[in-house]
């Protein structure tokens, strides 16, 4: 059952994502899978500009910036005990996973 599982996460918190991509690698490992990665993706940052009074100062404003920071894991040799050790393991709650066959 050698396939190539492509694991993607995602967070607002760059160490959250780092934290949950190192106990993944070592849960897969200990299993005996290959794994590559982590691949750092592009930070997406979004920006907010919002008027700080509602009424008068027009040129007064603020700026919010939301980044999304995302990394890339590839499981190689993988085996049913990897799988199972994949489904067992508990992640921060502010990680999106997204796990392709």
């Amino acid at each position: 059952m050698s396939q190539k599982i492509r694991i993607k996460l995602k967070s607002f918190d760059h160490t959250l994502v780092d934290k949950s991509a190192e106990k993944i690698i070592k849960t897969v490992k200990t299993s005996g899978a290959v794994v590559s990665g982590p691949v750092p993706l592009p930070t997406r940052k979004k920006i907010f500009t919002v008027n700080r009074s509602t009424f008068v100062n027009k040129k007064a404003r603020e700026q919010f910036q939301l980044c999304t920071f995302k990394r890339i894991l590839d499981i190689y040799s993988s085996t049913s005990k990897t799988i199972d050790a994949l489904m067992k393991l508990e992640l921060p709650s502010g990680v999106e996973v997204e796990i392709k066959v």
